[in-house]
């Protein structure tokens, strides 16, 4: 999985394999390694970051810290997206 940066524990990535058609630009979280049912966060055109789901349970307090930090990095995330995938849609 191309991992995007870190957040102490946390990883903030991509799957290598998002369906086709490719799904719009988005990252998984999970505490540690890659895992199927990983916190799903969407990125919007704006660079603000939407919650798809939290299946990895990452408390609320850290999520939102998480989150406030890819809408930061939210130029490289898609710049990685763009480099990994050639391609790039939004989710809004």
């Amino acid at each position: 999985m191309p991992q995007i940066f870190r957040f102490g524990s946390y990883w903030v990535y991509f799957w290598t394999n998002e369906n086709d058609p490719l799904e719009p630009v988005h990252v998984h979280i999970s505490n540690g390694s890659p895992v199927a049912n990983a916190t799903k966060v969407w990125i919007t055109k704006s660079g603000k970051c939407y919650l798809c789901h939290n299946k990895s349970k990452i408390p609320e307090k850290t999520l939102k810290n998480m989150m406030r930090m890819i809408e930061a990095r939210s130029a490289e995330v898609i710049a990685e997206w763009c480099n990994y995938f050639g391609k790039i849609s939004y989710y809004c």
